[in-house]
This record gives C-alpha cells, sequence and structure tokens, in this order.
C-alpha cells in the first residue's frame, strides 16, 4: 500500500470521480488500481466560493513498486506506514507488585489507565470528582441554578475538562509513533463516530463523550484496574534517598486513609491548585510557565460560515466554519483565537466559589446558532506573574474573582458588546447576538476584570480580525469574561524517564503538569507516560 495526499477534487464531486483522479494523479492505468481507502479528508476554502475538498487515500496498486520508484521526490507519494500500536512491554505471568497508581480520571488519566490496565498492571485510578453522569448533574447544576459543587463541575470528575468541550481531536505534537491513531482507535471502539479516523479537524461533542469515557472505563475494569471517585490526594508519603533525593512511598487521602504506591502518574488537570499547592510545600519541582488571559466572543455561526465558506456555506461536506487568527500588537502582546468551538455555547467553567471562569463548548452536530472562540492574549511568568511557582495561580484567582462582582456575584458572567468594548464604554444592554452562557450574562465593562494590556491588546486585534472575516468586529457581537484557563500556569518538570526532577516514582503527564493542550495531545502524552511506568515495573 502507498499513502497518497493532496488529492484535490471539487466540493460536488460524485464518487466516481475518485478512481480517475487517483489514477491520473499516479500516472497509472485503471486496471492497475486495485483498491483504495479514505485516510484523511480536509478542504480548502482560500477560494471561498470555491471550495475544494482535499483527501488523502491508502492505495493498492499492482505496480506499487515502479509507482513509489517513480515518485520517490514527492513528499505527496509515500509508503503506507506501519500504525499499529504495540505496547513495549507487558507485566510478567502472575505479576503482583505494588499497583501504579493513576491521579485524575481526563484524557491523560484515562489513557494511562488504559495502557497499564492493556499491558496487565492492573492500575488504581483515583480522582476527586464524580463517575461522568453524576458529574454532569452537578455541572448543569452550576449552569441552570447557579450552585457549584467545588469537587464535581467542568474541571473536576471522570472524563476531565474536555468532556465539556469542543471534544477536538487533533493536535500539532510530533508523533513518530502514530501514538494519535491508538488514541482514535479507542474512542471509536468506545462508539465514538468512525469519521473521526478520516476528518481533517475530528470532534466527538459533550455527548458523546460521556458514553465514550463509561465504555472505556468498563474496559480497564475489566482487565483489573479499578475507580476510585470522590477521592482527593492530600499529600505525599515521601523518603529521602541516599542522594538526597525523594522516593514516593504512597498517598495520603482525603479522608485520612492512605494507599501504598511507588509508581503514580500525576494526570491532574490546570485547575487542581490544591494539588500544586501541596505539591510545591512537598518540594516537588515546579515553575512557572506562560498562559494567556482574554475573554470568549460569540458571533452567529451563520456569519462565520459565510465569511469561510462564502457561497458554499452550508454544504453538508463543509459542516460549520471554524477559524484560527492571531495579530501581533504594538504594545508587544499577541492576541489570538483559542479552542473555537463552531456551533456551539458558552459554558461556566470555575472550580472555586466565588469566581468566574469562561470556557467553549459544541455537541458533535455543532447545530446551535452561536460560534464561539476564547479571544486570548499570551502572557508569561517574568513580564506578568513573577514572585514564585504559584505566582499564575494567583494571577488567575485575582481577575476571576473581580469577573464574578462584575457579573452580580451570582457566577452570571461579565459581558459587553464589541462596539460599546471599542469604544471603551460599558454595556448597559446587549443587542443582535444572545450570549449563550448559562447561567447568565450581565452587562458591563471587561475593563474591570481585564488587565489593561490586554484591553489594549484586544481593542488592537479586533478590526484586523474584522478584516479577515466579515462581521468578526460587528458591534453587537458579545464577549463574556473571563478566560483563564487556557493552559496550566505551572510545569511540574521532568527528566528523560517521565519521572519528576527531584520525586521518584511520580510521573507528571498531561495538562495540569504543562506537557499537553487538549485532550488529543493529553491522552498522547498519557499514552507515553504509562509506558514508562510499565518499563520502569518491569526492570524493578
Amino acid at each position: 500500500m502507498l499513502r497518497l495526499s493532496g488529492l484535490y477534487l471539487p466540493l460536488d464531486h460524485p464518487p466516481e470521480a475518485i478512481a480517475p483522479a487517483i489514477c491520473a494523479r499516479l500516472g497509472v492505468a485503471p486496471d492497475d488500481l486495485r483498491g483504495y481507502t479514505l485516510y484523511r479528508r480536509g478542504n480548502d476554502a482560500r477560494r471561498r466560493n470555491a471550495v475544494q475538498l482535499v483527501y488523502t487515500f491508502e492505495v493498492d496498486l499492482a505496480n506499487e513498486a515502479d509507482v513509489l520508484a517513480r515518485f520517490a521526490g514527492d513528499k505527496d507519494v509515500r509508503p503506507t506506514p506501519d500504525m499499529t500500536y504495540r505496547p513495549p512491554v507487558t507485566a510478567p505471568v502472575g505479576w503482583s507488585g505494588t499497583r501504579p497508581v493513576v491521579i485524575g480520571a481526563g484524557p491523560c488519566g484515562l489513557f494511562a489507565g488504559l495502557i497499564l490496565a492493556q499491558m496487565g498492571f492492573r492500575p488504581i485510578i483515583v480522582d476527586r470528582g464524580k463517575a461522568v453522569r453524576e458529574r454532569t448533574k452537578d455541572t448543569w447544576g452550576l449552569w441552570r441554578r447557579g450552585v457549584l459543587d467545588p469537587d464535581s463541575n467542568v474541571q473536576f470528575g471522570e472524563g476531565g475538562a474536555g468532556t465539556f468541550s469542543d471534544g477536538k481531536l487533533y493536535c500539532r505534537v510530533k508523533d513518530p509513533r502514530f501514538l494519535g491513531r491508538k488514541v482514535l482507535e479507542e474512542f471509536v471502539a468506545a462508539g465514538a463516530p468512525d469519521d473521526i479516523l478520516w476528518e481533517a479537524h475530528p470532534h466527538i461533542g459533550t455527548f458523546r463523550l460521556v458514553s465514550m469515557v463509561e465504555a472505556m472505563r468498563a474496559q480497564i475494569e475489566s482487565l483489573g484496574g479499578e475507580y476510585r471517585w470522590q477521592t482527593r490526594v492530600d499529600d505525599l508519603e515521601l523518603e529521602r534517598t541516599g542522594d538526597g533525593q525523594q522516593r514516593l512511598r504512597g498517598l495520603h487521602l482525603h479522608d485520612g486513609g492512605f494507599l501504598e504506591a511507588e509508581h503514580v502518574v500525576l494526570a491532574v488537570g490546570h485547575s487542581a491548585r490544591p494539588t500544586f499547592e501541596m505539591l510545591h510545600a512537598r518540594g516537588v519541582h515546579i515553575e512557572a510557565k506562560p498562559f494567556s488571559i482574554g475573554v470568549r466572543i460569540e458571533h452567529p455561526q451563520s456569519w462565520i460560515d459565510r465569511a469561510r465558506f462564502g457561497a458554499c456555506a452550508g454544504h453538508p461536506d463543509l459542516g460549520a466554519a471554524a477559524y484560527s487568527l492571531s495579530h501581533h500588537c504594538a504594545n508587544g502582546r499577541t492576541v489570538y483565537s483559542f479552542c473555537m468551538c463552531p456551533g456551539g455555547r458558552v459554558v461556566a467553567a470555575t472550580s472555586e466559589e466565588g469566581r468566574v471562569v469562561t470556557n467553549g463548548m459544541s455537541q458533535y452536530s455543532r447545530a446551535e446558532f452561536n460560534a464561539n472562540s476564547g479571544l486570548v492574549v499570551a502572557i508569561d511568568p517574568a513580564r506578568d506573574y513573577p514572585g514564585g511557582p504559584l505566582a499564575g495561580i494567583a494571577f488567575q484567582r485575582h481577575w476571576e474573582s473581580l469577573a464574578y462582582v462584575a457579573g452580580g456575584s451570582s457566577y452570571h458572567a461579565p459581558g459587553q458588546r464589541v462596539g460599546d468594548f471599542l469604544a471603551g464604554r460599558a454595556s448597559t444592554a446587549l443587542g443582535a447576538v444572545t450570549p449563550s452562557y448559562k447561567p447568565g450574562v450581565t452587562p458591563t465593562d471587561l475593563a474591570e476584570c481585564l488587565p489593561d494590556y490586554a484591553i489594549t491588546a484586544i481593542r488592537e486585534a479586533l478590526p484586523v480580525f474584522g478584516r479577515q472575516i466579515a462581521r468578526y468586529d460587528d458591534p453587537d457581537a458579545v464577549m463574556t469574561g473571563v478566560e483563564t484557563r487556557t493552559s496550566s500556569p505551572i510545569r511540574i518538570t521532568r527528566g528523560a524517564d517521565f519521572q519528576s526532577l527531584n520525586c521518584e516514582g511520580l510521573y507528571p503527564a498531561g495538562e495540569g503538569a504543562g506537557y499537553a493542550g487538549g485532550i488529543l495531545s493529553a491522552a498522547i502524552d498519557g499514552i507515553k507516560v504509562a509506558e514508562a511506568v510499565a518499563a520502569r515495573i518491569v526492570a524493578g
């Protein structure tokens, strides 16, 4: 088999046009084409009124060697790589050692647990939150009634923050072992639609993610794994080694219990602030990391569809349009779109009382009226929150608390029309664009809950983006604040063996540890760390 990339066809081409296009591109006769399967499909919307589909196919040819030789210098014609996942080690027969523990049941912890279970190590997975269906009820409690459960919400519980998101399944990490393919295949086996295997920008959506994580939990348990819900790790049991380093011996739990543990995957999310504080107090090496701050901006999805796809808007093979924007401002700041959710809604994403945080979410259909995206400003420790490894957490809390007050101290989000924001005046009412955030939006001035440099940068960027996407800076577009959880504000540094630099047996992983951003990259990191744990267990 060979892989043919970059095959362009018109948006409305008939299925029977594919085979002749493959033959023409490879210069082979129709009889030489034994078959083909779709590997990837995207679109090219640079000419918005003449959008094309862009394909990658796995092609079976009678004269494959000759074709590969003829196209030796063509990056779009290559042998199909072997993408089969093969675990590097497995548990010895009859293995009965101390079981590995995974802290956190988000994408990283889920895949760390799954791989450890598949390799025969019967992991224990602990999470401060609840199983996904109970957690969903608690999350809706905030959205519908303004009642927050600090341990069961958008951030904490089975599935992690990715459960209440767009369910995007693509990332930019280098993946020479095709671990991302392993992730997608496991998701499909758990009930995800097959199209995530070939869509260029696959997504799942919240409702489907709920049943999928349940199916994957069942597989882990069938392989000897164990889940412990509503179990918060409050401290580490450490001992000093001969060289003065620390070695992990167990976990002290919130209920007074103790869990013996020598290999722990720390897969907490980016909002596990008490855990970060505990680790810092215990001397685990942590450093401050850059992240971003800003707002969620909403437009009618129809505006974005027309701006991106022109006359092709609404075509079933295109779906709801997305965008990606970036602008470097005169004050040295960069404003960019983040976690764009087509046909979705803005959601309340706080995990602490007396604070307001926004995030975006879509269902698989992406059929709701508004498009939303984070519109955020990149910040860094040296310039914006000096003062130690945990200074970024204090920075986040400060602006989240101000957003709570600006919204009316009721978990309503502060909101502002773009026209008012650009004019520097508070909004007293909203316009034609109805915000989707629940439990509600309070018109106000977002300058009350964002740094001055962020306000200045976003005001400069909006008209620039309006020239790239028609009506992006429309006066009635609405912004809600604040978006502070773009990524972890800390990095729990680790070595080449994936262990903490100064705490043997602790394996920082995923987004909370500062090594991933999004569902797919977090899941990939979980696989890598699980493999490292297994190798260490086998090596003794």
